[in-house]
């Protein structure tokens, strides 16, 4: 499963990009503006950390518009992934931009009917939002085993990249289901490495190390 990071926080990025985790990185809107920078070149600082594609958001609501903010979007760096929303427009820029080489995300999936939709229009990852499934009575993870048992059905290459990850078990749900990608905020990547055991045992091992009295190097 790739690690994607769901943050438009440079230092964040920065960080998760030294440890070898991180595969790719998901903006928005929303994130961009948390982050407080220039939406362009906050993408272009973050494409050239992160070689792995780096999903910047179209904001227009029709085909017309969209296709121009791509434009603008996609000369930013060779690994921008142009984000568009699963609407009738978004799935027409879709497969206009997918024709012509460019990566899409199309974002903002709540079924498995609307994945069926970005997968016939080339979409590169759809991204079903299981946290904000689950806040509203649903499973999200049964959404991500429907849309993989489909996709497989007809050997769609649309990658499944859970988005709206809540919790570390959102990640391991989704990875033992096959989806090919998590994109999350880091504090939930960081959190997948905490487990009481392992500090503990790293605890008795400095205990044990300091009682010897010695030292390496």
């Amino acid at each position: 499963m790739k690690f994607f990071a769901d943050t438009a926080e440079i230092a964040e990025i920065r960080d998760l990009a030294a440890t070898g985790l991180l595969d790719g990185v998901t903006t928005n809107p929303s994130l961009i503006m948390k982050s407080g920078g220039n939406f362009i070149e906050t993408v272009r600082e973050i494409c050239s950390i992160c070689p792995g594609p780096v999903s910047a958001e179209v904001v227009a609501l029709d085909h017309a518009e969209m296709m121009r903010e791509a434009e603008v979007l996609r000369k930013i760096a060779d690994n921008v992934t142009i984000k568009v929303p699963l609407t009738p427009d978004g799935l027409k820029t879709c497969k206009a931009l997918s024709d012509d080489g460019t990566m899409v995300n199309v974002t903002l999936c709540f079924s498995a009917a609307q994945a069926l939709l970005a997968a016939k229009a080339g979409a590169t990852f759809i991204s079903p939002f299981v946290g904000r499934h689950d806040d509203v009575g649903f499973n999200g993870m049964d959404l991500i085993a429907d849309i993989r048992l489909i996709y497989d059905n007809y050997d769609y290459a649309t990658q499944i990249l859970v988005a709206s990850v809540r919790h570390p078990m959102h990640v391991v749900e989704a990875a033992r289901i096959g989806a090919d990608v998590m994109t999350a905020p880091p504090k939930i990547i960081h959190q997948l490495f905490k487990h009481p055991l392992t500090d503990s045992g790293i605890a008795a091992f400095l205990k044990d190390w300091q009682a010897t009295g010695q030292t390496i190097g």
